[in-house]
């Protein structure tokens, strides 16, 4: 097994058991912190991939940013509940199944896909890559992304605020 085939296979394992972890965690907090990991992890795998800018903008904004606003919004919550916060799964048996379900059909996916025997060369400019297609081929997808946000800021903002 390759170097690149060892470091594949222990970021997914990290990115499985973290992931798993996010939802079956009690504790809101530690959560949150298993998150992280699970986008730290994804960076990796932007790494092993060759794509640095897309594995830098994973550690800036997912997991420095949001990590650091969710956070901050636990905290701050739990301070104005005056309790802590517990996560419950009620719906775990039928999340499990669905996921079950999912995998099954992904690796159905998988197996009957024909893969090229060598991966194709990275462009030359991978950022100037992905920001011509984000501008062009992607740019539709990328305002609807930019319209859901903002819908759930003010979703965000109506149920933040106080109640007269």
């Amino acid at each position: 097994m390759s170097l690149e085939a060892a470091a594949f296979w222990g970021l997914a394992l990290v990115l499985l058991a973290s992931g798993l972890a996010v939802v079956l965690s009690k504790n809101l907090f530690h959560s949150v912190l298993y998150l992280a990991l699970a986008l730290v992890a994804t960076a990796g795998l932007f790494l092993l991939l060759q794509a640095e800018f897309l594995a830098a903008v994973q550690i800036l904004l997912y997991a420095g940013g949001v990590i650091t606003i969710v956070v901050f919004a636990i905290v701050v919550t739990e301070r104005l509940v005056g309790e802590r916060l517990v996560q419950t799964n009620r719906g775990i048996v039928n999340g499990g199944l669905v996921s079950l379900a999912v995998l099954i059909a992904i690796i159905i996916f998988v197996t009957r896909a024909t893969l090229p025997q060598t991966p194709p060369p990275p462009p030359a400019d991978l950022t100037q890559a992905i920001g011509r297609d984000l501008l062009t081929r992607f740019v539709l997808p990328f305002e609807l992304l930019a319209v859901l946000f903002l819908a759930a800021l003010l979703g965000a903002l109506f149920f933040a605020r106080k109640e007269e």
